[in-house]
Order: structure tokens, then sequence, then C-alpha cells
């Protein structure tokens, strides 16, 4: 017997056709889906992670700051403790320091040379005075080149001059103007230290 059959098979394989390819875009879409998803989860996962680095990296950051700060504030405080103690330093060295010049100034002027005037002006004295030859002025700045507080002498001026005695002479002197420079010692301690060596010995 012929079997024939009369329904419309093209039609039905292209609904099936049809719906084996919506089966297959669902599936797709599902599938894109799940990747996305699985993606968006790895991100989230990956943010969070580098999000709470930032976080600490941050809160080191902030904590290091803070350190900084008080390291800075104690260098200031180390800074400003040493200039008062150089001052108190230097107020102790400056106080005695009239009595060592005027001292110095006594061993290092040789016989001959008067002194007429001293200034100090800072750490720099001005001194003036009578000689009875150039040869005692420079006599004078060789005592002060070994001298303990004294240091660079320096002659600004000499010139004759004619004198009156008391008994009516005519003396042929000079006067000199020259200037020199303190030492400051650097501590203290150097400075009593120098002044004991500079003080004379007592014998026994």
């Amino acid at each position: 017997m012929i079997l024939i059959n009369l329904l419309p098979h093209r039609e039905a394989r292209r609904q099936q056709r049809k719906r084996a390819f919506f089966v297959g875009l669902l599936g797709a879409a599902v599938f894109g889906a799940v990747i996305v998803g699985i993606w968006t989860f790895v991100l989230q996962q990956m943010t969070a992670a580098q999000q709470s680095r930032n976080d600490y990296l941050r809160a080191e950051i902030s904590r290091l700051d803070a350190q900084v700060k008080d390291i800075a504030n104690l260098r200031a405080e180390i800074e400003a403790l040493k200039a008062r103690q150089k001052s108190v330093e230097d107020l102790q060295t400056d106080r005695n320091m009239p009595v060592h010049l005027l001292e110095d100034l006594a061993k290092q002027v040789p016989e001959g040379i008067y002194l007429t005037s001293i200034r100090q002006q800072a750490q720099v004295v001005a001194v003036t005075g009578v000689a009875q030859t150039n040869e005692r002025v420079s006599e004078f700045l060789r005592n002060i080149g070994n001298s303990t507080w004294l240091e660079r002498p320096e002659l600004i001026e000499i010139k004759a001059a004619n004198v009156t005695t008391a008994g009516r002479d005519q003396r042929r002197l000079f006067d000199f103007s020259l200037r020199v420079t303190l030492k400051r010692p650097s501590t203290p301690a150097d400075a009593s230290g120098a002044a004991s060596a500079a003080a004379p010995r007592k014998t026994p």
C-alpha cells in the first residue's frame, strides 16, 4: 500500500527549526547571563579586596603622617632647646669676657707702651695707645698672636707725635690704634679650662 502524507511537512519543519533556534538562543542568553553574573561577582570580589587594601594603605599613611608630624615637632623642640642652651652658654662665656680681656691685655702689653682706650663691640676690640718706638708696637702685635683670649691683631694706624713731659721736655712718641678679636671658647667648660690655664700657678 502506498502512503501519501498530505500534511504540510515543510511548515512543520520550519516550525521545528524555529523552535530549535529560539531554544538555542535562550540557552545562549542564559549561558551569557551566567557568564556575566560570574564575571560581575569576580569583579565585585576583586573590587572589594582592592578597596580593603586601599583602606588599609590610607590608614597606614595616616598613621605614618602622624608619626612624621610628631618627629617634626620633636626636631623643632630639640632645635629650640639647642638654641636656648647655646644662648645660655654664650651668656656664661660673655659674662667673664671683659675680665679675660683686661687680664690678657695687661699680660701682652710690653714695656714702653701705654694704652689710652679700649672699646669692645661684639667680639671685636679696638685698642689705642702710645708707644715709645715702632718696635714696641710690633712686639705688642706678636704677643697678641700668642694670646689665649685674643687673635687676629690688625694695626689700623700709627703716627709720630711730640709729647711734652712734666719736666717741659719734648719727647717723640707714637700714637697707634689696632683691632683684635676675642676668642670664643666652644663651651663654658673650655672657657673655664682656658682661664685656669691662663692663670699663674703658685709655687709651694
